[in-house]
């Protein structure tokens, strides 16, 4: 069977969440196209790499994502750093032809993100995925076949929210997330984009936005070390404080191309809200509903129900659906974040094998940062922006 050696940058959260999709893939999707084979593990921290090395089991760990890249026994390579440093990497390792998948947000700028996806292009050989994992949930799927379908008529309106309470805690360190330089937006980049991408996948290209950006904590205290921690950790009151520059929340409505509407809102100061990203879709013969938070479900309600009986009812997702290899043997088993990467990886690794770029590559990540600045800008001026 055909083995991918795989390069992971960047050993904290998303780097340990790529390890869990690239080592459970074939355990759930089996016969599987081709074998991840961890080989190297990079961090700018020598002892976060070498931990990471041996807790994940690679063969060897280095400190230079250039010895990834120029590695040639390395066929992927997974770039699960800041936001800042997305393009340079992913751009030589596309020259050197690996494969790559990168986190979302594409990059921290507009025009990083579009010399990414040049760079895809010039070497079509070469696979690109964004990781925007989300719209691979089996409910997600589910609900672009109903609207593919024609089930729920002309899509008339689409709202998604995503709403976190990491960081509403003003105690939660100054990590990378909230300094522009290096993410280039805050939470707009960081979950809206998925929101975004969601939308796109539902109902098609935006077209137009009018947004508002605001910023509830205007300092955090400095973090030390350079492991993004999420929130989970909370720092003394009385600790040194920097400026946060980056928004707390997004709030949009949007028009889209095909006629529609729709509002998109995200947030990670909301609190009792963990990981609320929820999907309301109305259409003319029905409406979907999907929450995150209870992702092994679909609320479906279709227009041709008898009177009696119309009103939200309840899909569970089970291997008769959508990745059905990965959500065990019946519906209610369940699935989580870690079969979500085992999706995203198989997605990679079959699009790697049949040499087809899969729904995500980098100008879909392109055109998500092209909304997203549509949205910066609009809330700078306050007026309708069209997306370029």
């Amino acid at each position: 069977m055909k083995k991918l050696n795989v390069g992971i940058i960047g050993a904290g959260f998303m780097g340990k969440a790529h390890v869990v999709g690239y080592s459970n893939m074939p355990k759930l999707f089996w016969p599987a196209h081709a074998v991840p084979v961890m080989k190297t593990v990079c961090d700018i921290d020598p002892q976060i790499a070498a931990e990471a090395k041996d807790r994940f089991g690679f063969e060897k760990s280095v400190t230079d994502w250039r010895d990834i890249v120029n590695d040639p026994d390395i066929d992927v390579v997974s770039v699960c750093t800041p936001n800042d440093t997305h393009a340079e990497i992913s751009i030589a390792a596309i020259k050197a032809g690996k494969h790559v998948l990168c986190e979302k947000p594409l990059a921290s700028t507009l025009k990083a993100a579009k010399d990414m996806a040049d760079a895809a292009e010039k070497v079509p050989n070469v696979i690109t995925m964004s990781a925007y994992q989300y719209r691979r949930v089996p409910a997600v799927v589910l609900a672009k076949r109903f609207v593919d379908e024609g089930k729920l008529g002309n899509i008339l309106n689409i709202r998604c929210v995503y709403l976190q309470s990491w960081s509403a805690d003003p105690n939660s360190p100054l990590s990378w997330r909230f300094q522009k330089d290096i993410a280039g937006a805050g939470t707009l980049g960081d979950i809206g984009s998925h929101i975004i991408d969601i939308a796109q996948y539902m109902a098609g290209d935006i077209d137009e936005v009018v947004s508002m950006l605001k910023t509830y904590i205007p300092q955090r205290p400095i973090q030390e070390g350079g492991v993004d921690l999420l929130g989970t950790v909370k720092l003394n009151a009385d600790a040194k404080k920097a400026p946060v520059d980056v928004e707390d929340e997004v709030s949009c409505l949007v028009k889209f191309k095909n006629g529609a509407i729709g509002s998109l809102e995200a947030t990670r100061n909301a609190w009792g809200r963990n990981n609320y990203l929820a999907v309301e879709i109305h259409g003319t013969k029905g409406s979907i509903l999907f929450n995150y938070e209870r992702l092994n479900e679909l609320q479906v309600c279709f227009a041709d129900d008898p009177e009696h009986f119309r009103g939200f009812k309840t899909v569970h997702t089970g291997p008769a659906h959508y990745y059905g290899p990965a959500t065990w043997n019946i519906p209610g088993m369940n699935i989580g974040y870690g079969e979500l990467k085992a999706i995203e990886i198989f997605d990679f690794i079959t699009a790697i094998v049949e040499n087809k770029q899969p729904s995500t590559h980098f100008g879909v990540g392109y055109g998500i940062e092209k909304v997203c600045e549509a949205i910066k800008i609009s809330a700078n001026n306050s007026k309708w922006e069209k997306v370029k």
